[in-house]
């Protein structure tokens, strides 16, 4: 019940794309993804989580065409510049190189103050548009959302009557990631124009292919 929603989906992902191929972690801030990627090269922003290399996402100190996979979880709404940081990804990539990557959509706070974007599916779409895009998939349906919505804030408050308040909210949450059932047609505004799917999901998974 207290395990991350969005934790076990990331984890569901990444095994299905695991790989001994050469891969760079970009942004792997101490993730043990290592069972997933056991080729890997950690790079992290951020000294303290010990990475391999010291290195900004906009400016990758590596030659063109140096990797094989890169591997970027959690990293794309955290960078100023996510067209440079596209760019850098794809010099890096072999031609035919695979990048995986997750990133938040409906989340709340993370990470702060170096928390400023989101993305919707349409908006990825966009800034991969160089790439082939192999598959773009919803985190969560709708309820997990907001149940993994929950999740955080009790994570990340303090609550009238904590403990109690808390167990409130992750009950809640476990309950609500088994209601997914109940949707039967989404659309893309509210005059139920057009049909989209998972509207409120937490974050996307995409994984992409150097053309």
């Amino acid at each position: 019940m207290f395990k991350k929603i969005t934790r076990k989906n990331l984890e569901r992902f990444l095994q299905r794309h695991a790989t001994t191929k050469r891969t760079l972690d970009v942004g792997s801030g101490g993730s043990a993804y290592s069972k997933y990627f056991p080729d890997r090269l950690t790079m992290d922003l951020d000294p303290t989580r010990k990475p391999e290399v010291v290195a900004d996402a906009h400016d990758l100190p590596f030659k063109d065409e140096e990797f094989e996979v890169i591997l970027c979880t959690e990293v794309l709404e955290h960078v100023k510049n996510p067209f440079k940081v596209e760019s850098e990804l794809r010099r890096v990539a072999k031609r035919g190189g695979q990048l995986i990557l997750s990133t938040r959509f409906v989340f709340p706070l993370h990470d702060t103050p170096h928390d400023y974007w989101r993305y919707t599916k349409y908006g990825l779409r966009e800034l991969f548009k160089e790439w082939e895009i192999v598959e773009i998939v919803e985190e969560t349906e709708n309820f997990s959302a907001i149940g993994a919505l929950l999740q955080r804030l009790a994570f990340q408050s303090e609550l009238r009557f904590n403990k109690l308040s808390k167990l409130v909210l992750f009950l809640l949450a476990f309950i609500l990631d088994h209601l997914n059932g109940l949707t039967l047609r989404e659309y893309g505004d509210i005059k139920h124009v057009g049909r989209d799917k998972n509207i409120m999901t937490t974050g996307y998974y995409i994984v992409c292919k150097k053309k």
